[in-house]
């Protein structure tokens, strides 16, 4: 799929399941309060679909797929028909607004539990946390060699190259130093500290991931499998040649020999290649192919394929998966506040805030990765959407919801002149909020 199309689409698919779910929350409990719902909508702006249901409520998908909205009946948009007064918002007790307004955070809080439990009975595949240090990187000065296998950051154990790097990211919002356990190629395990307090404030976690230079080992270069017809077994060579070289040139990884094969079969299409079989050294010409092999683009070819990473999948148990889901879930959301909170006081950049473009790239490549992946992705944003929802700006659930917190506490609701003036300074911040995303995204993208 092509990649504009996929993130359009995967973004559409994401917002549609989330936002479905979360205006769903407020339908359900406000019918379950009393209130009578007028519209049901996924998405803004002029209708594209819609129909009345049997309950007399308009459902709806609009042309803006950047939200959606459950309108109920209430008296502060216009006159009420007295033989509705009953099913009217603002009639209701305070108790049950406040259940329908926290019913769309709490229904995306739930979908983020299944989405994890899901994930975890499916399965998402990934790779062994066996690392490697770039050259001159501070995680190369800190002592990471190629071939330490990280076993816990801080303190947590972890088993897979993305819990490694989730658990590492979080860090570095905080720059705090952070202790890794590792076991090295010899089977002796050691405690390399990463500074992370060395690094300069106001980048984002990109920029800190860069300077860090922890990367997944380089995989051997080693032609693992040769394809049987192809320019490397006509050549003579076999599965299980390690390579050496290419035209004189040194190869230490097979990432490194698959950027050196097009690079000189552009020059003369027959390469020089020496090959490591068994103890002997041996020296073959191999003549590249112009072609696309099992759905690759076309590019100069030879027929090898690499040896696979170390697998390593999370999958669990119905019971044991659920426990993994809310663990999970309860780590994601305190590693969310903590974002936030760092975010506030100056200790952690607002470029790692991403927008409506950054979301769709993650949706696509998620995704391509398999249901897992996209699973957990899905979890990811159903639960920043609940933060986000939930936090005290007017517009939002958290607004309304200190509103009727403090109707609670003083005994009597707030004036409409003041929530007027809430709704003003909310859309502020949200369209700030809002323009710095859609900045970060847009930024991403310009050559540093």
């Amino acid at each position: 799929m092509n990649p504009l199309f996929g993130s359009v689409f995967w973004l559409l698919v994401t917002l549609g399941v989330l936002v479905t779910f979360h205006e769903f929350g407020h339908y359900w409990v406000a019918r379950k309060c009393g209130v009578k719902v007028l519209r049901f909508s996924v998405g803004f702006g002029k209708a594209i679909w819609k129909r009345i249901g049997k309950d007399g409520t308009e459902y709806q998908v609009a042309m803006i797929p950047l939200g959606g909205y459950v309108k109920m009946l209430d008296a502060r948009e216009g006159e009420v028909d007295p033989a509705l007064a009953d099913q009217e918002f603002t009639s209701k007790p305070v108790w049950q607004r406040i259940a329908i307004v926290a019913a769309g955070p709490g229904f995306n809080l739930i979908f983020t539990v299944v989405a994890f439990w899901l994930m975890f009975l499916i399965g998402k595949p990934d790779v062994a946390p066996v690392v490697a240090a770039t050259p001159h990187s501070m995680a190369a000065e800190a002592g990471i060699r190629t071939g330490d296998r990280v076993l816990s950051v801080n303190g947590h154990a972890v088993a897979t190259w993305s819990d490694s790097m989730d658990a590492v990211a979080n860090a570095l919002l905080g720059r705090d130093p952070l202790p890794l356990a590792v076991r090295g190629t010899d089977g002796a395990e050691r405690t390399v500290t990463l500074p992370l307090n060395q690094l300069p404030a106001g980048e984002d976690i990109g920029q800190y991931l860069d300077k860090l230079g922890l990367k997944l080992a380089p995989v051997p270069a080693v032609a693992a499998t040769v394809l049987a017809g192809e320019a490397a077994a006509t050549a003579g060579m076999q599965g299980g040649d390690r390579i050496l070289s290419v035209n004189g040139k040194p190869v230490d990884s097979y990432e490194q020999f698959q950027h050196l094969v097009p690079e000189e079969a552009a020059k003369s299409p027959t390469l020089s290649m020496a090959i490591q079989r068994g103890e002997q050294t041996l020296t073959i010409p191999v003549t590249a192919r112009w072609e696309s092999l099992q759905g690759q683009p076309t590019n100069w070819v030879i027929g090898v394929s690499p040896l696979a990473r170390e697998p390593a999948v999370l999958r669990y148990g119905p019971l044991k998966a659920m426990g993994a889901s809310l663990q999970t879930t309860w780590e994601s959301a305190a590693s969310t506040f903590n974002m936030i909170g760092k975010m506030l006081t100056g200790q952690a950049s607002t470029k790692n805030l991403s927008g409506v473009i950054g979301i769709a790239q993650v949706a696509n490549a998620s995704a391509s990765m398999g249901a897992g992946w996209f699973l957990s992705f899905l979890a990811m944003v159903s639960l920043s959407l609940a933060i986000l929802n939930l936090m005290p700006i007017p517009v939002l659930d958290g607004g309304w919801l200190l509103y009727y917190l403090i109707e609670l506490v003083k005994g009597s609701p707030v004036s409409e002149r003041t929530m007027m003036a809430g709704q003003y300074v909310g859309l502020v911040l949200l369209f700030t909020l809002m323009g710095l995303a859609f900045y970060n995204d847009i930024h991403r993208f310009l050559p540093s």
